[in-house]
């Protein structure tokens, strides 16, 4: 506490002493002997300038200590703000003016100079942040350009579209800047000596330009939206096909809607990056510098005045830009909870109304979207201000070119038509450098997305499918070896421990147990959907993951409880994946898994649209189905979970009656109906994640342990066991 009082005090005392000093040396430019000499008058200016800045500084040093960026900064202003007031006064005016800064110093000018330097000196910090801010802003710069040219690489096939873009967009630039010359010179003509070749010449090369820079302009844009169009394409395809390979875990960990929204609305951001960006930019960059030194031509001295609200312009935006990100990012989020809210209702509508809850999801969703209207009412609140600021000064710098526009008229140092074209000029001056200044701003906001992008181009999936082994020649034998696995999004709960099994070929090994023990987790695994933590399984002596991915899927077919149909046909369901699967193939699995002969009844037979999810077909219907297209693939290992469940007794005879007939195949199935298991040539009780007894039916029974128990509390009065 006494630390900080001691400093309080300190910064009271030099703030005391700094403004006595600094008065007194600010009045001593303006009384004592006046001199007439104008280059008098200045040198005494800045060499007060210099006093004040010294003496300043000093104090500042003495009492404080070591001064901070912004401290210096703003003593730097403050002491060189009535010398450079003053010589802007003199060069405009011509060193007939005296300003109250100089030669009539008082307490209000003094005042004036005090708050223009604080204004300067927190612009300077705002655009221009030190220390570790400013090694932020370096790194996030330095990442935006890495950014940026990997865009332009991936820009390469279209080249000669952006080429062509960038040579119309010069043309149009060019014509452009002509256009207020020529207009000034017809005022002139008009308002002087009327001379009709003169007038008739520069009013034909103003439809000339105007012409050309409509022309230019229509073919710069259509070639660069073909080109933003292309790229856009491609990039989605890539992101698809990246998004595809990631692991089962990865879709787990990350929700649907941000990998939508990264394929839709990211990619077209992506794409805007180059063509519209250095489409705005460059054209901006030339017209700008075209502009200036045409407007210098045409008075020097009112260029500098335009030019003085390119700082203020650049500290309204850069105040914006930081309030209009984060609230823009604030309804981002918001937008993808309130997708996320709608997306769950639509999956979910038989939950839904099956437990009467539309009106609570309408209110669940209702509140999502006020809560977007209230980011978005706040961003557009944060743009009217800053529109109604951007208006104000250039309402006030206009006011500030028309009064000293006339007065340079009236002193015969610039024309009616000169002022003008000069005000033609400004006006697009104005706007092409608050484009400038908007168009870094916009531009990193293009390659944060494409950085989103590229997070998921770049990322590597964590279970590897580079294996390159595809023998011609395949048992099925597969071997478990002490598995300790625990899933992804939940790392501290292990599903299985110390887990061996082995699966023989010609034989059906089945799973029972309680749920959630880990029957479907072997599946998942044996299937590569994950990676396990310890362990191997080996697949006919060779670890699963040294098998090419495509071969691996082929020889390893699984059909779960939950079947998942595509958009399309019966036909094309069922061949899911093999380009090469004839018509007859198909038929034949459809007819092993008991499914040819609803097809057939149908009024399309095969080409029968299923529908989305295939929820124009019955449960049973996209169960056999489903079983259909594994058994057209003649997998040498294949799994069935629960799939019996949805299957009549009849269909069941007759699936199981096809299975018989692979007599070399590797059969594992994970049920709860334990009566169909009884003919097993292995029986697997899986509890807690390990193997607790494995064996024929009989031999279980025989035990009377975790087996006979779990057939037991099947036991129903007047039903068997099932």
């Amino acid at each position: 506490m006494a630390d900080y009082k001691t400093t309080i005090t300190r910064k009271v005392i030099a703030l005391t002493l700094a403004v006595c000093v600094d008065l007194s040396l600010f009045y001593a430019v303006g009384f004592g002997v006046k001199s007439h000499s104008v280059s008098g008058n200045l040198a005494r200016l800045w060499v007060v300038a210099a006093l004040r800045c010294s003496a300043l500084t000093a104090v500042s040093l003495l009492i404080l200590g070591p001064l901070k960026p912004v401290l210096i900064r703003y003593i730097a202003a403050h002491s060189l703000l009535a010398a450079v007031f003053e010589t802007g006064i003199n060069v405009l005016y011509g060193g007939n003016e005296q300003s109250a800064c100089g030669l009539l110093a008082d307490i209000h000018s003094w005042l004036m100079c005090t708050a223009a330097s604080l204004a300067a000196a927190l612009f300077w910090e705002i655009s221009i942040p030190g220390t570790d801010d400013e090694a932020a802003g370096k790194e996030k710069k330095q990442k935006a350009r890495v950014l940026f040219v990997r865009v332009l690489r991936l820009y390469k096939p279209d080249w000669a579209l952006l080429l062509g873009a960038s040579v119309f967009l010069s043309l149009a630039v060019i014509c452009e800047m002509f256009i207020p010359f020529y207009t000034g010179r017809v005022i002139d003509i008009l308002g002087g000596q009327y001379q009709s070749n003169e007038f008739l010449t520069a009013v034909f090369f103003m439809g000339l330009y105007s012409l050309g820079s409509s022309i230019s302009a229509g073919c710069r844009g259509g070639l660069f939206l073909c080109a933003i169009s292309s790229f856009t394409c491609r990039m989605k395809v890539k992101l698809f096909g990246a998004l595809t390979k990631q692991e089962i875990g990865f879709f787990e960990a990350i929700k649907t809607g941000e990998i939508t929204s990264r394929l839709s609305k990211d990619t077209t951001l992506m794409g805007r990056t180059v063509p519209l960006n250095v489409n705005v930019l460059l054209r901006t960059f030339i017209k700008t510098l075209g502009m200036i030194s045409l407007m210098m031509s045409l008075s020097w001295k009112l260029t500098f005045l335009v030019l003085m609200e390119t700082p203020i312009t650049g500290l309204i935006q850069n105040v914006y830009d930081i309030h209009y990100q984060r609230l823009s990012q604030a309804v981002q989020d918001s937008i993808a909870r309130a997708n996320e809210a709608a997306n769950e209702v639509v999956s979910g509508i038989r939950v839904v109304r099956s437990f009467h809850t539309e009106q609570g999801e309408a209110r669940r969703y209702d509140d999502r979207l006020m809560n977007t209207h209230t980011f978005k009412t706040r961003r557009d609140t944060a743009t009217a201000v800053y529109l109604l600021s951007r208006r104000l000064t250039g309402l006030g710098m206009q006011v500030a070119m028309l009064y000293y526009g006339r007065l340079f008229i009236r002193r015969g140092q610039m024309t009616t038509g000169n002022l003008v074209s000069f005000i033609l000029y400004q006006g697009d001056l104005g706007d092409n450098i608050r484009t400038l200044i908007y168009i870094f701003g916009d531009m990193l906001n293009s390659v944060g997305a494409a950085g989103k992008v590229f997070e998921y181009l770049d990322r590597e999936p964590k279970v590897s499918s580079e294996g390159k082994l595809a023998p011609d020649h395949l048992t099925g034998h597969v071997s478990f070896h002490r598995l300790s696995f625990a899933y992804p999004s939940n790392p501290n709960k292990t599903v299985l421990q110390d887990f061996s099994v082995e699966l023989k070929p010609g034989q059906m090994t089945a799973l029972v147990g309680p749920s959630g023990e880990g029957k479907s987790t072997c599946v998942s695994l044996l299937e590569r959907f994950y990676e396990q933590q310890n362990g191997e399984i080996l697949l006919d002596g060779q670890p699963l993951k040294s098998y090419e991915h495509r071969f691996l899927h082929r020889k390893i077919a699984v059909v779960s409880q939950e079947p998942v149909l595509f958009s399309g046909s019966i036909r094309e369901n069922i061949g899911y994946g093999l380009a090469d699967c004839s018509l007859d193939e198909i038929q034949e699995a459809a007819r092993k898994a008991n499914a040819h002969d609803f097809i057939s009844h149908l009024e399309k037979g095969y080409d029968t649209e299923v529908g989305e999810g295939g929820g124009q077909l019955s449960k049973s219907e996209r169960q056999r189905i489903a079983i259909a297209r594994a058994l057209v693939r003649q997998p040498q290992v294949l799994i069935l979970d629960e799939i019996t469940s949805s299957l009549d007794t009849d269909s069941e005879a007759k699936v199981q009656q096809a299975l018989a007939s692979y007599p070399n195949q590797t059969l594992l199935v994970i049920v709860h109906r334990l009566k169909t298991i009884e003919k097993a040539h292995q029986i697997v009780v899986i509890g807690q994640g390990t193997v607790q007894e494995q064996g024929t039916h009989h031999e279980l029974m025989d035990m009377k342990g975790s087996y006979y128990k779990l057939r037991e509390k099947l036991f129903t009065e007047g039903n068997s066991p099932q």
